[in-house]
């Protein structure tokens, strides 16, 4: 009888034992992947670039979508709303992780959660976006890189290819804190450079050409377009005006002299994001982003588009050119690599 007691107690434990087991190793087998939800404000060129760098920057580091993370990636086209219910969804989903792309895209995160980590990039003044009172001391959940324009340099950069020029114009968008940070910054920088800064307001894409126009009109010597998100989508629109009036562009990031812009000076937003996936790996590692201080960009790009240039009046001296990470000429780039801005 005890033997037999002792035999059936025996058999349970191997089947206690195997239904451990089955029950491990099934859990392991269907652990969910670290999900990373990457959401950005519309279809910008800064932004798209951010995200893909962001993107490849964990690939290079073996954290392959589908394979040991996942992505969901989401484009709020321009719809406030839309950036705020993403932030929602994302943590009604659970991710793990946010990258927000963008100044809305971190208040819309910053509102919807105090818990999941949150990485940003292309944010001009995270602190005014409410992440905290400087870049050590900040909320425990949030860091990430600070797209802050090197606005004075680029404003130096025109009076040295325009010294004659007094009234340099510019849009921007009332409804976007960084657009309303870069206004301010660029009116108290232009006064200690003997510029007068002449501003119209837009408030969606679709009003770029038309203010333009406007903005063309109001007697200005340049243009010097600041970065945000709603006028960088519709660049293109903004550099045909300058060439049509023969009126010089320059770009508040390097990409814009694609769409026109006789010349740019600003940040890589490949490289930004870049390095925003370099924190993300920190965190997803465990390190706490509280702990990791708001980061910032340290070397300007100059590029230059000469055709864009000739049709804008306006002509670089040598030392200009030879200062440029990229110069294109009909459509085509050339790097340089000298840098020197």
């Amino acid at each position: 009888m005890k033997k037999r007691k002792q035999k059936h107690m025996k058999k349970g434990f191997f089947i206690l034992t195997g239904i451990f087991c089955l029950f491990a190793c099934t859990s392991k087998q269907e652990s969910p992947l670290y999900t990373i939800g990457v959401f950005q404000a519309n279809e910008a060129i800064t932004m798209d670039q951010v995200r893909e760098a962001f993107i490849r920057s964990l690939q290079d580091r073996d954290k392959i979508h589908g394979s040991n993370i996942r992505i969901i990636a989401r484009n709020a086209r321009g719809d406030i709303s839309e950036v705020q219910k993403t932030a929602q969804d994302f943590v009604n989903m659970n991710v793990d992780m946010i990258f927000a792309i963008s100044t809305p895209c971190l208040q819309a995160a910053l509102h919807a959660t105090r818990d999941i980590p949150i990485i940003f990039a292309s944010v001009a003044n995270p602190l005014l976006a409410g992440v905290g009172q400087s870049d050590t001391e900040h909320v425990r959940h949030v860091t990430g890189v600070s797209s802050r324009s090197p606005i004075r340099k680029s404003l130096a950069l025109i009076k040295e290819v325009l010294p004659g020029a007094r009234r340099i114009g510019t849009l921007w968008t009332p409804s976007e804190l960084n657009s309303t940070f870069y206004l301010d910054r660029v009116r108290e920088t232009a006064q200690e450079l003997g510029f007068e800064i002449v501003s119209v307001p837009i408030t969606n894409s679709s009003e770029v050409l038309l203010s333009a126009h406007v903005l063309i009109s109001r007697r200005i010597d340049a243009v010097y377009q600041i970065s945000d998100n709603t006028i960088n989508q519709s660049f293109e629109a903004l550099g045909q005006v300058a060439e049509e009036n023969a009126v010089p562009l320059f770009g508040g990031f390097p990409l814009s002299t694609r769409m026109g812009a006789c010349a740019a000076l600003g940040w890589d937003f490949f490289e930004m994001g870049y390095k925003a996936g370099d924190i993300a790996l920190d965190v997803m590692n465990g390190k706490s982003p509280g702990a990791i201080p708001i980061q910032y960009m340290s070397t300007a790009k100059l590029y230059l588009n000469l055709d864009a240039a000739r049709k804008q009046s306006v002509r670089f001296s040598e030392k200009i050119l030879l200062a440029a990470d990229e110069i294109m000429t009909k459509d085509t780039p050339i790097s340089r690599g000298t840098g020197g801005t």
